[in-house]
């Protein structure tokens, strides 16, 4: 078993660093009409700027620029692959459950022996984060790109 998880951690390891070599969707849009939005951590200085198109509910298309560790790049780089052609709702639940694997306590992964409340499969080449929560200083790395994709949907779509 310990093979199959070391075969595991391989695969997820490539996947984060093809996207961090081979960004998808890196580029700009034309603001307005897209929308742009900032994302800075500085804890470790990785910045992140994403332009949102959305039309009639769907996130028609997203680009995003920025400079960073290869977690907060392919992390980005792996939210616009995911999150590209669908409906803001389906962009939110998408949001929602990655948040979700990035808050699932390592304690209880370790410990407890229970597996994330969290279907990973269904998550596609997002799984390939997961093992960010091994190292809690890296989870604003990871998260960076999907808080700020969270502030433009909300410019977006103001919530009362």
């Amino acid at each position: 078993m310990s093979n199959l998880g070391s075969n595991l951690d391989d695969l997820y390891r490539e996947i984060i660093l093809d996207h961090y070599r081979s960004p998808r969707n890196r580029g700009e849009l034309e603001s307005p009409p897209a929308i742009r939005v900032e994302g800075f951590n500085p804890l470790c200085g990785d910045e992140i700027v994403v332009y949102l198109d959305v039309e009639d509910g769907v996130l028609k298309n997203i680009k995003m620029l920025g400079s960073g560790c290869s977690i907060s790049q392919s992390s980005a780089s792996l939210m616009s692959a995911a999150v590209k052609g669908k409906s803001i709702d389906q962009v939110r639940a998408t949001i929602a459950m990655f948040k979700q694997l990035m808050t699932v306590q390592e304690s209880t992964l370790a410990h407890d022996g229970e597996a994330p409340k969290v279907d990973v499969r269904a998550l596609g080449e997002l799984a390939a984060l997961q093992g960010v929560i091994k190292f809690p200083v890296r989870i604003k790395c990871a998260t960076l790109s999907w808080n700020t994709l969270i502030q433009g949907l909300d410019e977006l779509n103001p919530t009362d």
